[in-house]
């Protein structure tokens, strides 16, 4: 017995009703709603067939009862997608990957693909045909024996290659291009979108098989359909970057089985993608002469140490209104560390147009910028160039103190390590520092202004 029924849902929250409604109660979004029929059978969907019968009588068990597995990952060639991950990938998981198009997410899983070597692995396109796919891992320079190809966009089919391939790994590309037959709705529906998840999810999690899911985003970056189908998955990477540029950045947003502020760096070449193994290289540029406005600070990003330059340009407003605009740092941060150079260290900024740019299209919140920020603003305004063999780590407060950041120790060795021979860092961050096997001269201060005056002289 089939038995259909008309609902309208909202395009951007996924929330139903009953009726057309010209805003959404939920998200606030403005006509967003749009009719779906959705037509539902008696008989078991592919999601739960391929799965097997499930217990519908299943008793609730004791926390303390319930026995522990522990899973070995799968590990890849690729040490950065490994780390990203948590340590490689969980069986049973289910990854969603998001990025622009033409950004290199398929790439980046063919390329994955060519490093599981010794599994077998089923790779659904709803894109790209069989030969498309063939061509790119001939140009990749590889073409893998284990790799299952099926261009279908069904997801009754799709079960079906599933269950006569019985693969280790499953790769979707894309998420937005599936259709249940169960439902009306045309593909890329929010309908269509959490229906599709809901069934490879239910396969991953009962046959312990990981599933990727390459997912398209919308103009605002956004993960395009519901929010739920980030709720619904286990982990959801981000791959960054520009296209009218060779690196990419592979960035965690949600992991249940590792850190969520790890990331890699990638170089897009004609054979695929080539891991950075030194990232600070990439982030620090290369000058013949000193230039003011630079300077270069020492983050971490979940277990990496990296040292980014920071590049500011100060100059007087034209038409009275001073402009403030930042490039892969907070905006708001921005006009509050201006604030304190005026208040704190007696910088007249106010008249003065400001703008800040993070090298290589990294986009970073650790407080530890806040000095070398500052430096860069300074130097451009007073248009002196900072010595070339000084970097900054150090978090700065609303009184202008300099506070104390975590694993000062890593980043004052990435300092190192990368030439540096003074590191500037506040006077918090040396107590309980070892200063002794370290060939980088630490400087420590506990104000703003007190570092101004050390490296700018009377202001």
């Amino acid at each position: 017995m089939v038995k259909t029924k008309s609902i309208f849902i909202c395009q951007n929250c996924g929330v139903q009703s009953p009726k057309w409604q010209g805003k959404c109660p939920s998200c606030n979004a403005w006509n967003t709603f749009v009719e779906e029929l959705v037509r539902k059978d008696d008989k078991k969907g592919p999601g739960k067939r391929s799965s097997g019968t499930t217990n519908l009588h299943r008793k609730p068990e004791l926390l303390k009862d319930i026995q522990k597995k522990n899973f070995k990952r799968l590990s890849t060639t690729d040490p950065e997608f490994d780390r990203v991950l948590g340590g490689g990938i969980v069986p049973g998981s289910v990854i969603l990957i998001g990025g622009d198009p033409g950004i290199g997410k398929s790439t980046l899983m063919l390329q994955i693909t060519l490093g599981l070597a010794d599994k077998s692995i089923l790779y659904v396109s709803g894109e790209e045909s069989g030969s498309q796919i063939r061509m790119r891992a001939e140009r990749m320079g590889n073409i893998p024996e284990n790799c299952f190809i099926l261009s279908e966009t069904d997801t009754e089919e799709i079960f079906a290659g599933i269950e006569s391939t019985k693969p280790d790994v499953v790769i979707v590309d894309s998420i937005q291009t599936l259709s249940s037959p169960d439902f009306d709705a045309p593909p890329g529906s929010v309908t269509q979108i959490r229906q599709s998840t809901n069934e490879l999810m239910k396969y991953a999690k009962e046959n312990n098989v990981p599933v990727f899911l390459i997912g398209h985003i919308t103009k605002d970056g956004n993960l395009a359909g519901p929010k739920v189908l980030e709720h619904m998955v286990d982990t959801v990477l981000q791959f960054e970057g520009d296209r009218q540029y060779v690196y990419r950045i592979l960035r965690s947003v949600k992991n249940r089985f590792g850190s969520t502020s790890e990331l890699g760096i990638y170089e897009m070449q004609g054979d695929g993608l080539r891991i950075v193994d030194n990232p600070s290289e990439l982030l620090l540029t290369q000058r013949e002469q000193a230039v003011s406005g630079i300077a270069v600070g020492g983050t971490i990003e979940g277990i990496r140490p990296l040292l980014i330059e920071v590049q500011a340009l100060v100059s007087s407003a034209t038409f009275g209104n001073p402009q403030r605009s930042t490039t892969g740092y907070n905006f708001k941060r921005l006009n509050m560390l201006v604030a304190v150079l005026e208040k704190r260290a007696g910088f007249r900024l106010g008249t003065q147009d400001i703008f800040l740019n993070l090298t290589g299209g990294i986009k970073v919140e650790d407080p530890a910028l806040d000095l070398p920020v500052c430096m860069a603003i300074v130097s451009s305004y007073q248009e002196i160039a900072l010595p070339e063999e000084v970097c900054f780590s150090a978090e700065i407060g609303l009184s202008g103190e300099l506070r104390a950041v975590s694993r000062i120790e890593n980043r004052i060795s990435e300092a190192e390590r990368q030439g540096f021979r003074k590191i500037i860092v506040s006077k918090y961050n040396s107590r309980n520092l070892n200063k002794k096997n370290l060939k980088i001269e630490v400087i420590t201060f506990s104000r703003i202004d007190e570092v101004v005056r050390h490296l700018f002289g009377k202001y």
